[in-house]
């Protein structure tokens, strides 16, 4: 009997969707979670989010297309943004999970991913980093190497498309 591979993915939210809105289109979390399952045989997919109030709407939605919500508590910095820093969740979620799973989907575009990067590639723990474009950090791509991509080319596969009622 094939053994079936046990894959997770760890997802910077803020990050991966600012970068694709910057693309012009809006992503299809939906389709997007079946994309992750498909093609990187992802079981777990961990979605790293500050908590704005609400939002809960986005958060039942991402829930119930197989999202695991990690919340950071966020606050609004002096020019009125408002700030959730998750990447050290994220590292830290990766570690804590890295004998429960074979192989790491990191989602980003953040240079702040390069050790740990660097770290699963080095212990063979690496599937892929998958940045929503080349604009993307330039040691996130040195750590990464062969093993980034890119989600630019998946719009017509990914992108969110209302219904017409």
């Amino acid at each position: 009997m094939e053994k079936r591979e046990n894959n997770y993915a760890f997802i910077d939210g803020q990050n991966l969707n600012l970068g694709i809105r910057e693309l012009g289109w809006k992503l299809d979390f939906k389709k997007f979670r079946v994309y992750l399952s498909e093609k990187f045989a992802v079981k777990k997919a961990y979605y790293f989010i500050g908590f704005v109030e609400g939002n809960n709407d986005l958060y039942a939605s991402l829930q119930a297309y197989g999202y695991i919500l990690i919340f950071k508590p966020t606050f609004k910095n002096p020019d009125g943004k408002v700030k959730g820093n998750c990447d050290a969740d994220l590292v830290l979620q990766a570690m804590i999970d890295i004998d429960k799973y074979d192989k790491a989907v990191i989602v980003t575009r953040d240079g702040d991913f390069y050790s740990l990067v660097k770290y699963l590639k080095e212990k063979g723990k690496l599937m892929t980093v998958l940045s929503p474009d080349m604009n993307c950090s330039s040691l996130l791509k040195k750590s990464a190497g062969q093993l980034m991509n890119f989600m630019s080319n998946l719009k017509n596969k990914l992108e969110y498309i209302k219904a017409i009622k």
